[in-house]
């Protein structure tokens, strides 16, 4: 037998599965340049490095849900996660009774305790709520709380950071027409979650989101006001929370219309005591 055409028939018979792939590059790559040469795109590079490219404006749920699990390896690197087991589980409690109460109950929501004293929530994709002991500590019940965290929830319902994230990698030119780089991506995520402010028109929409949800939670309505108040009348120094959260007298002034248009007469989740219990560990520490 001829060794050479042996292994020439050898090498493309375990190289059959290269045939129907360079096809479709090919046409794919025909269509592109002949229908829309502004946006053609050389595939085979990405596919041979093996670059994981995240499209903003067509992710799908599992995929915004990765995206934020990765997100949170960045976070949970970054900050101190509280770890008290009874406060955790409060909090857990607390969030996932919300959250089926929210737009998006469907998510697996996961709430987390940041160890810091300054009054500061935030939220990523795919369920991911942090809240700081800052927080935890200055609100007066339950109530309060839970209008915070519903809020923040109202931010992944709304789908806001994903948007901010959109927006923010076209005018830096970092978004291509394959995407945006997965690491790039997950870096600019967490930098807006963490130090850039929602948008006004995002604040209204994560108020009126997360007031529904602690309405249907069974909530006293009148908490989410009187948290926002008791910050605005700090006059020591100005949370965190409002500094990344702007608008805030206006805030209230909408959250109250919302109220007297839809109210209850609900007053669960007001008890200081009860919620001091709760928190036992950090009032205590």
């Amino acid at each position: 037998m001829n060794l050479k055409c042996f292994s020439v028939n050898y090498f493309f018979s375990r190289r059959r599965w290269l045939y129907p792939l360079i096809s479709a590059m090919v046409t794919l790559s025909l269509c592109l340049g002949t229908y829309l040469p502004s946006q053609a795109v050389d595939w085979l590079p990405l596919i041979l490095r093996g670059v994981q490219v995240v499209q903003l404006s067509s992710m799908s749920e599992r995929q915004e849900v990765e995206l934020g699990k990765q997100m949170n390896q960045e976070i949970v690197g970054g900050v101190k996660i509280y770890r008290n087991s009874q406060v955790n589980s409060y909090i857990q409690q607390l969030g996932q009774r919300l959250a089926a109460n929210s737009d998006r109950p469907n998510l697996p929501y996961t709430f987390q305790v940041v160890d810091d004293d300054t009054v500061n929530a935030f939220a990523t994709l795919g369920g991911f709520v942090y809240m700081h002991t800052g927080l935890l500590k200055t609100a007066a019940n339950e109530a309060e709380l839970a209008s915070v965290i519903a809020h923040e929830i109202g931010h992944i319902g709304g789908k806001h950071l994903m948007k901010q994230m959109r927006q923010q990698a076209v005018a830096s030119g970092i978004a291509t027409a394959t995407g945006l780089d997965r690491n790039q991506a997950i870096s600019l995520g967490v930098n807006l979650a963490l130090n850039l402010p929602r948008s006004r028109k995002d604040e209204f929409d994560a108020d009126s989101r997360g007031l529904r949800s602690l309405s249907r939670s069974g909530y006293a309505q009148s908490a989410m006001v009187s948290f926002m108040q008791k910050l605005l009348n700090n006059k020591r120094s100005t949370p965190t929370f409002l500094s990344t959260h702007p608008a805030t007298g206006d805030r209230i002034t909408a959250l109250k219309k919302g109220i007297s248009i839809q109210p209850t007469t609900s007053t669960a989740g007001l008890d200081t005591n009860a919620y001091k219990n709760n928190i036992r560990p950090l009032v205590v520490s």
